[in-house]
């Protein structure tokens, strides 16, 4: 399964410039097999450390932080092989087990710069904060690494012919039916399916949604069982009820994150920690509120109003037990939470493109899903779940803040509207990975 990620590994391979790399991102999205295959295929020999599984290892760390003498250990003790500036790659997998290999990527970087060395770890953010490591601030360079994008998806499941032919087109033509009706079966098996690789892959292999789902059940398993390894005992509870929280008030038709909605009588004060935890560890994102959007958005932002989204849609849609056939069928009764199922799909894709999204409330009267900025420009996105773009809110946006151009995301096919001069463009959901092309 061929990861966009990987392009960004082979300018950071190839930049004169380059520090040792650490990849960060929720548990199963994916590392760990993106690291070795991308080494596999540049470089000679991988000398790859696990320091969950090679506990011995952790003792060569013990002594000092040289890193001439722990490569030089390393290869004679452990490898069996000298490890070679330009032939070989050193790569520490769950590096939060061993905290001086965090600290000494410090001293990697500033002697022994020559040599590719890429980490990666689960609940990374979560155990740095608890371990109080010695980060090495400003030496090592980051990439953030998420479950699989539709356009990923797509490419696993033999979908590629029609992102070639829908991205070949001009902007401004519609796409035939030929290539838009399995477009939109393939974004409903995205909400159904999600982005988690190893879901990715048993739907691929099997095309069985139950099968997918028994994936789905073991990672959200394994999640639950990470708040209480790793989170600290009088937050586990907390965690566990912020987190079943999410789909909840997503589904409401006012899906603003409210803690008192968490738990009868809990307060803020008492559940931020848990939040705080869930994001550190890469389970949700928080979109906040810009009120009076003006650059940049992040200094207008109220950190007090926010949303909560999950990192993956096809998580979010088993933890909230909604059955597939009713996002393949559809349903009266399903409205509400398929606008909720759509928004945090439209979240994890502007995520995976690297913004970094808001929303817009002007009192009661109107809300904008997203905001987000390109090029010095704020750029409104509207979503609908169906075909009907109807957006008075959008309209009112862009007319008091004069925009140049906004999004209008849903189900209808492409079309360029100029009004007021605002170019609007609707854009199918299915192809929301051409956004920048009309940025």
């Amino acid at each position: 399964m061929k990861r966009r990620i990987t392009d960004e590994l082979i300018r950071w391979k190839d930049s004169p410039r380059r520090k040792p790399l650490l990849i960060t991102g929720v548990r199963q999205c994916g590392k760990t097999y993106v690291m070795k295959a991308f080494a596999e295929e540049f470089f000679e020999r991988v000398a790859y450390i696990n320091f969950e599984r090679e506990t011995r290892v952790r003792e060569l760390f013990e002594y000092d932080l040289n890193p001439e003498r722990i490569v030089r250990e390393l290869g004679s003790l452990y490898f069996g092989y000298p490890i070679e500036a330009g032939r070989t790659i050193l790569i520490f997998d769950e590096i939060q087990e061993c905290p001086k290999a965090i600290t000494s990527l410090k001293y990697f970087c500033e002697d022994l710069p020559e040599l590719h060395v890429m980490c990666a770890g689960s609940l990374l953010g979560v155990e740095i904060k608890r371990q109080s490591v010695s980060f090495p601030v400003g030496k090592i360079d980051r990439l953030q690494m998420f479950p699989m994008s539709f356009e990923e998806f797509l490419q696993a499941d033999d979908g590629k012919k029609y992102l070639e032919l829908s991205s070949s087109r001009e902007k401004d033509v519609p796409i035939p039916e030929l290539c838009a009706v399995p477009l939109e079966k393939a974004f409903r098996n995205y909400l159904i399916v999600g982005g988690m690789p190893a879901v990715v892959r048993t739907w691929c292999e099997t095309h069985q949604y139950e099968e997918a789902e028994l994936e789905q059940d073991r990672i959200l398993e394994d999640y639950a069982a990470d708040f209480s390894k790793h989170a600290p005992p009088a937050e586990v509870p907390k965690i566990h009820w912020v987190w079943d929280s999410v789909p909840k008030q997503l589904a409401k038709e006012n899906n603003k994150f409210i803690f008192s909605h968490v738990r009868e009588g809990k307060r803020a004060a008492e559940l931020e920690n848990a939040l705080i935890w869930l994001k550190d560890a890469g389970l949700v994102y928080q979109t906040e509120l810009v009120q009076t959007p003006s650059l940049p958005l992040s200094f207008c932002a109220d950190a007090a109003s926010f949303k909560v989204y999950m990192a993956d849609v096809g998580l979010l849609r088993r933890k909230a037990g909604v059955y597939y056939r009713t996002i393949l069928e559809g349903d009266d009764s399903f409205t509400g939470f398929k606008g909720a199922l759509t928004e945090n799909y439209v979240q994890n894709q502007l995520k995976t493109k690297g913004y970094e999204p808001f929303y817009w409330r002007s009192g009661n009267q109107a809300e904008l899903d997203f905001l987000i900025e390109s090029r010095g420009k704020i750029v409104p996105i509207e979503v609908k779940s169906a075909t009907n773009t109807m957006a008075k809110s959008y309209r009112q946006f862009c007319r008091k803040y004069n925009i140049q151009t906004g999004f209008k995301l849903s189900l209808k096919n492409i079309g360029v509207n100029e009004e007021n001069g605002t170019t609007t463009v609707s854009l199918p959901l299915y192809l929301i990975q051409n956004l920048e092309r009309y940025l």
